[in-house]
Formats: C-alpha cells, structure tokens, sequence
C-alpha cells in the first residue's frame, strides 16, 4: 500500500470518527451511564427489581424515539423494531432482577439466532442489512452493489459475515448469562456495557474491513463494466 492510500485510509477513519462520535457519546451515556445513575438512585427506595426496570427505560426509550425518526420500512428498521419489542416483553414480565437481566439478554440472543437462521437456510441477514444501509448512506453505490450480488465472491463473504455476526451476538449473550449469576447487580451493568462495546465495536471495525476487502474490488469491477458498455453503446 503507498504513503497516499494509507494517508487517505487514515483521513478517512478520522472523518468518520469526527462524524460519528457526538452521536456515539450520546448512545453511551444513554444506554449505559444514566442506567447506571438511575439504579443506583433509586435501588434504597425502589429495591433491586424497581430499581433495574427505572433503568431500563432510558434505553428503551431512546430505541422507540430512533425508530420514530428514521420512518424507514427496511431490514434495518425491521430489526431495530423486533429488538425494541423483545426488550417491552423484558421489561413487562415479571420475576426476579436476575430473571430481568436474563430477559434481556435473551433479546441479544434472539437476534443472534436470526442472523444465524438466515444463514443456514441461504438468505444472509448481512445481505439486506447492507442493501438497506447502502440505500441510505451512499444511494449513487446501489447499482454496483446490486451488480455482484450473483458472485460468487460475494455471496460468500455475505454468509461469512452473517454467520461472524450470529456467533458473537450469541457467545455474547451467553458470557453476559453467565455474568448474572456471578457478579454484583453493579459490576455486571459495568462489565456487560464494557463487553456489549466492545464487541459491537470489533465486529463493525471487523466487517468494514472485511467487506472493503472482499466486495470492493467487486463492486469497482462491476462499476468499470458497466461504464465500458456504456462507451461502446455511444
């Protein structure tokens, strides 16, 4: 790789990080510190189960208002909307605090379990995901997307990736099911945000990479094709 593309990949990653940070801040401090806050101001006059359903609602919350703002009806949407309806049926139920934390664990698991579904049975979530952000973020790009759909090249790296992305959603729910039973009501909000990040964090570096690594070339291939047809025609 020259000094030129690296430097370009480098700009980029910092636009993008410039771009996204405010927004990844906020997500944080809704998902993560103001839960933490709210239980722990609440749990002497609340108890542990009143307490963890306060906290719970910043981040249900801020689910059901990003759903509202985007108004899309695509794969994105869809699974945004299946995981803000498993995380009401968690947050309605009944039992113990580490039942509560049980249940919504289970949400992550779930969503695991489709993404691995999809895969066994040929249809890779990653797909429509992807169509559906490439529709949003970069529309001109859709074209050469759906060109190499068909390759083989892709279709593999689509399984790949839904089939990563399955696996760690799943292995993450079940380190955090573990950590329920082990950890303090305290420690375990901490460490399962620290866990939930991070993971979240390393798979989407992971499947940037992967996908400009594999599908790049593809889509650039398909996109020169299609503008040597077109000068032929003219």
């Amino acid at each position: 790789m020259t000094m030129a593309a690296t430097a370009d990949r480098f700009a980029g990653a910092w636009t993008w990080a410039r771009t996204n940070a405010p927004k990844a801040g906020l997500e944080i401090g809704v998902n993560f510190a103001l839960p933490f806050m709210i239980y722990s101001a609440a749990h002497a006059q609340f108890g542990d189960v009143g307490a963890m359903l306060a906290a719970s609602a910043p981040p249900l919350a801020w689910s059901i208002f990003e759903f509202a703002r985007h108004r899309r009806v695509d794969a994105l949407s869809l699974l945004a909307l299946a995981g803000i309806v498993l995380s009401l049926v968690a947050f309605i139920g009944g039992g113990g605090v580490r039942f509560l934390q049980l249940r919504e664990r289970l949400v992550t698991a779930l969503i695991g379990m489709v993404f691995l579904t999809s895969a066994v049975i040929g249809k890779p979530l990653i797909y429509q995901l992807a169509k559906a952000r490439v529709r949003r973020v970069e529309p001109g790009h859709i074209g050469p997307f759906e060109a190499v759909r068909e390759h083989p090249v892709f279709r593999r790296t689509m399984m790949v990736m839904t089939l990563a992305w399955g696996v760690a959603l799943v292995g993450e729910s079940a380190i955090c099911a573990v950590m329920v039973f082990t950890l303090s009501i305290k420690a375990y909000m901490i460490a399962s945000s620290v866990l939930g990040y991070s993971a979240l964090g390393l798979m989407t570096a992971w499947t940037f990479w992967y996908a400009r690594r594999r599908i790049t070339p593809l889509a650039r291939a398909a996109a020169e094709a299609g503008g040597a047809t077109d000068t032929e025609r003219v």
